[in-house]
């Protein structure tokens, strides 16, 4: 199958191309690299010893996409492309509309011109109405995110719905994830945030690499075990299997399914910072402070569906997720950053 990726040079994204070679697939990814480095592909290529067909463009250019999806014989898209930090989304709710919610419109209607109707969607547990009751299941109630992160993706969940049920021709799948962490076992690929980190597991390493003096803990005062927020955390290649097996599972049919994809068991931070150091063997300083605008006290998983539906459950633990993170950033404590450019690259800089 050839499968198109939206914002395949990121974190999620890169981890998945890997795999989907790995299987078979014939893979194209698609990115404007705001927040990724063609580095990333550069070594999924040097893992797999297969070429990416790689095109630099936004999914707002519907001009792009026509040609693009004119060229190649598509079969499938994979949409990660999208602004991700719900921090900064509180702070910029306009720009996470016009990009995640506005170009999934612009890519739809592109697919849509193209004939091209099989979509498996990045989605985000944050959809979910905040609540106390744990694990989330995918009819726990939706339409009250805490933050227009949150708000970005259900929307794009209304206008996919919308969509499949206006037309019975597209096949899609809701793919609603919990917390993305680790890296590819070999530390060859990983996470490498632009800027300051947003997510918890990159701020703790780049803490315990050196490049930044602390980790800000976002309040103690939550009310779980230890006072600071539960998250479900996912190692980065199950969730990648996961995509393969919804893409598996679409191919060739029509409808549209939800299916959350988490491990089923909730961490605090402060577990998270204990069971890093002790895989990393070093402490990580940090400090409390005031809770953060958007984010809610506890949130996992309750993923039986994919496993009945899909085949697929996650299998690598905290143990793993830590030690892949660390040796990812102990070989690259600069991220890609630490590679030195090609003579193409430096050429077309």
């Amino acid at each position: 199958m050839k499968v198109f990726l939206t914002g395949g040079a990121g974190f999620i994204g890169s981890h998945t191309a890997l795999v989907l070679i790995e299987a078979g697939h014939d893979v194209i990814v698609y990115d404007n690299l705001s927040n990724a480095s063609r580095e990333s592909l550069r070594r999924v290529e040097d893992l797999t010893g297969k070429p990416i067909d790689f095109i630099e463009g936004d999914i707002r250019d519907a001009a792009h996409l026509d040609r693009v999806f004119a060229d190649r014989n598509i079969d499938a898209v994979i949409h990660f492309a999208g602004l991700k930090a719900v921090g900064e989304s509180t702070e910029q709710p306009l720009a996470y509309y016009e990009n995640n919610v506005a170009g999934t419109l612009t890519l739809c209607q592109a697919m849509d011109r193209a004939g091209l109707r099989a979509l498996v969607f990045s989605s985000s547990a944050t959809v979910y109405s905040e609540s106390r009751d744990m694990p989330l299941s995918e009819d726990a109630p939706t339409g009250r995110p805490t933050n227009p992160y949150g708000s970005s993706k259900l929307m794009i969940e209304w206008l996919l719905r919308d969509l499949q049920a206006a037309d019975p021709r597209w096949s899609i799948a809701l793919l609603r994830y919990f917390n993305p962490v680790g890296a590819h076992e070999s530390g060859r690929i990983g996470e490498d945030p632009q800027g300051k980190p947003n997510n918890l597991l990159p701020f703790i390493s780049q803490v315990a690499v050196g490049r930044l003096p602390e980790l800000a803990v976002y309040g103690d005062d939550y009310p779980t075990p230890d006072g600071t927020g539960v998250r479900d955390y996912i190692h980065v290649m199950d969730l990648a299997e996961g995509h393969r097996a919804a893409l598996d599972a679409i191919a060739g049919e029509t409808g549209l399914r939800t299916w959350n994809l988490g491990t089923g068991r909730g961490y605090s931070v402060l577990e998270m910072i204990r069971a890093f150091e002790q895989a990393a063997g070093r402490d990580v300083a940090y400090r409390i402070t005031s809770r953060r605008p958007g984010d809610v006290a506890e949130c996992w998983a309750d993923a039986s569906r994919a496993e009945r539906d899909l085949g697929w459950r996650a299998e690598r633990g905290l143990g793993a997720i830590m030690r892949d993170a660390w040796r990812w950033q102990r070989d690259n404590p600069n991220g890609y950053r630490d590679s030195k450019p090609t003579k193409t690259d430096a050429a077309a800089g």
